[in-house]
């Protein structure tokens, strides 16, 4: 069940062109059947009618402090005490400004001071805005107090300039989201390790051998356990995913690269949960040249790559995986017994995607 299921979430949006993204986190939070109630500022307001979020969320939307249709126009707390989150998508340069000076002069700062409930902040403005010593000083200061930030990031922003000041990504502040209402989660001070992906094995400056694995398997684990408020470390092979927020990455490309990786993370970790699929053999070597057609078959030598699971060994529990073409249930009690496994999770590769 999603972390977001049924949890009150404020989402407030203020006057950045970057807030027509807002509507997206609506409709995804929306989505995943958490209860958004959206808070637009006055600035907002003049770009995004309340209309369009209140189609997206199928809740009111509050643009006034003092709207006497408002349901939360006679107790304007109402709306903190019931956060389960309070999210600002976008903040601008401004919005940050006031809530570090403690300013509540329109129902997002009220809803703000008045909340109990944990307070993240997606910034969106002009990168000498973002860079410029007054905000930083402002955000540090903010952190300090316990809000939490996602973004910016590096792109192209509305003047056509490039720099660090554009909104993040929606799917990184979902995951944000899902971070920060998990961080008193039941694995909360707990460090889970998890390995993603396949690995290549380079045969030659274009070439490697590889396998079919995405990595979607251990990326979901990996959130699934930030969303109950374990730090995580995702040590990961080339794959085609967005990075997920709120999780250390540590990116790798060959199986011996996954092993020092792992073994690096696993210091003081409490549980290793080994996803990955990382290549058995390699090229015993690797030509520094594209290997060119000569007419003619030719024949790769293989050497056994290290077993990562059987050779990193710790006080936290470890977790494998077997992917099997055939004799699925005795081939996994086989790799529990032989490579000293706490817990084995078995696919059958012949029925679905082994991930």
């Amino acid at each position: 069940m999603s972390i977001l299921k049924g949890k009150r979430i404020v989402l407030g949006v203020t006057g950045s062109i970057a807030c027509y993204r807002a509507l997206d986190v609506a409709s995804k939070l929306t989505q995943e059947e958490a209860l958004v109630d959206v808070v637009l500022t006055e600035s907002a307001a003049k770009f995004l009618y309340p209309l369009t979020f209140r189609s997206l969320t199928h809740r009111s939307v509050v643009t006034d402090l003092f709207d006497p249709d408002s349901e939360y126009s006679e107790h304007h707390v109402r709306l903190a005490e019931a956060a389960d989150l309070v999210l600002i998508v976008p903040a601008t340069a401004n919005t940050i400004a006031k809530l570090a000076a403690g300013i509540a002069d329109d129902m997002l700062g009220c809803t703000v001071l008045a909340t109990e409930a944990p307070v993240l902040i997606a910034p969106a403005m002009d990168y000498r805005m973002w860079r410029n010593t007054i905000t930083q000083d402002n955000v540090a200061k903010m952190r300090e107090r316990g809000f939490s930030f996602v973004g910016p990031v590096y792109g192209r922003l509305a003047s056509g300039a490039f720099g660090e000041g554009r909104l993040a990504d929606v799917d990184t502040i979902i995951g944000a989201a899902r971070q920060a209402l998990g961080r008193n989660g039941d694995l909360a001070g707990r460090r889970i390790v998890v390995s993603a992906g396949g690995t290549q094995e380079p045969l030659d400056p274009a070439r490697y051998i590889g396998n079919y694995s995405s990595g979607k398997m251990g990326y979901s684990i990996a959130e699934a356990a930030r969303d109950r408020g374990a730090g995580v470390t995702l040590v990961v092979g080339p794959t085609a995913l967005p990075d997920p927020a709120g999780i250390a990455m540590v990116k790798v490309r060959t199986t011996v690269e996954m092993r020092d990786a792992v073994a690096s993370a696993v210091t003081n970790a409490d549980a290793l949960i080994m996803a990955a699929a990382p290549a058995d053999y390699r090229p015993a070597a690797r030509s520094e040249q594209k290997m060119k057609r000569h007419g003619e078959d030719i024949v790769v030598h293989l050497v056994e790559n290290p077993d990562i699971l059987a050779e990193v060994n710790g006080p936290f529990v470890k977790v494998g995986f077997a992917a099997e073409s055939q004799d699925l249930l005795q081939n996994a009690r086989e790799k529990l017994r032989r490579k000293k496994l706490d817990l084995i999770v078995a696919n059958d590769i012949t029925a679905s995607d082994a991930g």
